[in-house]
């Protein structure tokens, strides 16, 4: 039997909140506090800036075999930004 679009969007959905919670212990949390080694900006600008190079390596090579862990990285990016936003109000 066929995944509903339901079931398909419960699996992915658990797919990319999974890596995003792997990642974000991998690197300390650090899209949320950031470091600020070399940089000052504030959350909401380096996601941003973030987001812009993964979408400039969609537009480079498109979606693809290669790429296409690119698409779950900027929809992690996406939701940190939301998360972000939601902090700063």
């Amino acid at each position: 039997m066929e995944k509903t679009s339901e079931q398909k969007i419960r699996e992915v959905s658990d797919s990319v909140r999974d890596l995003l919670i792997s990642k974000n212990a991998a690197y300390g949390d650090s899209a949320l506090k950031p470091v600020a080694i070399f940089g000052n900006a504030d959350p909401i600008v380096s996601l941003g800036a973030r987001i812009d190079d993964k979408l400039m390596r969609i537009k480079n090579r498109g979606i693809n075999d290669e790429t296409e862990d690119t698409v779950s990285d900027l929809i992690g990016y996406l939701i940190l930004l939301k998360i972000a936003i939601n902090d700063a109000k």
